[in-house]
């Protein structure tokens, strides 16, 4: 098990130009699946993408799960995303708070507004082409690493900047509010 450090906004390397994987079997490959697994769930994340562990290729992880910022009621299990795209996008949006570990080490949080749907093709770690429908918070997970393997940080996305909180206004306002 290796835990990556995780790049922080403002490092090239989030803006860096994500390649695409040429070969699904290769151990440079197969490594950075194992990492991003490993430090995605070492750091209480439910997604991450290769360039936050500074390898420049089009792959995200992601697994819905219960964490510290969000109690799901929908839990999910690994997904991993090769060569990654969004195919289709619903018209109907909505808004809901994200965090980046990139930004501030998840420390930081603001309203973002998304596709509420969206459909997606990708490769798995076999190799195997998929096609997945997904809403809720898995389309809003996906959306989000989608958006690193194209050198957006959510922080571009911003809906209102003056509804920014840190991690612990957002845990007494939004988290403890739901229960």
């Amino acid at each position: 098990m290796i835990i990556e450090n995780i790049i922080q906004i403002g490092n090239p390397i989030l803006s860096a130009n994500a390649k695409k994987v040429n070969n699904i079997h290769s151990l440079e490959t197969k490594e950075t699946i194992t990492n991003l697994i490993d430090t995605m769930r070492a750091k209480n994340l439910i997604g991450m993408a290769a360039s936050q562990i500074g390898v420049k290729l089009r792959i995200f992880v992601t697994e819905i799960r219960s964490t510290m910022y969000r109690k799901s009621t929908d839990d999910n299990f690994l997904r991993i995303f090769i060569n990654p795209i969004i195919t289709w996008e619903s018209k109907q949006e909505c808004t809901i708070y994200e965090s980046c570990g990139s930004v501030a080490y998840t420390r930081l949080f603001a309203p973002v507004k998304r596709p509420k749907k969206i459909v997606i093709e990708a490769f798995d770690d076999n190799g195997k082409k998929f096609k997945l429908k997904a809403d809720g918070l898995l389309s809003r997970v996906i959306q989000h690493e989608y958006d690193h393997l194209n050198w957006i940080e959510f922080t571009q996305k911003i809906t209102d900047m003056r509804k920014i909180m840190s991690s612990e206004e957002y845990v007494k306002r939004v988290v403890n509010k739901k229960k």
